[in-house]
């Protein structure tokens, strides 16, 4: 049995793909995608989830790139960071494309 190689693209946008799997990741994503970065105090509130819990999250979407982090005084401030999604939405649409390109190969063939 051959093993498939994932092509150097799609392993760029795995970490990516992997925070985005989880609503609670998705919801801070849309609650900072404002532009205005905010604290941990903040994006806790009108929640269920502890700050440790936001926090753990947070550190997910930090190592995925996705937010970054800037220490303000006594609080660490959270801010979103659109390049990531951009890249992942690039490549979305070259798969697509190729899909696509696939596609209109099989349909010329069939109706031959």
């Amino acid at each position: 049995m051959s093993r498939i190689d994932i092509a150097p693209p799609a392993q760029d946008h795995a970490a990516t793909f992997a925070a985005l799997g989880d609503p609670t990741r998705l919801s801070l994503l849309g609650r900072l995608s404002g532009g205005q970065a905010q604290s941990i105090a903040k994006l806790s509130t009108d929640t269920r989830l502890t700050r440790q819990a936001i926090t753990k999250h947070l550190h997910v979407l930090e190592g995925a790139g996705l937010v970054s982090s800037l220490r303000v005084g006594r609080e660490t401030q959270f801010a979103y960071r659109p390049e990531p999604i951009e890249a992942a939405r690039s490549y979305l649409d070259e798969v697509s494309a190729q899909w696509d390109a696939a596609f209109a190969r099989l349909k010329a063939f069939v109706e031959k």
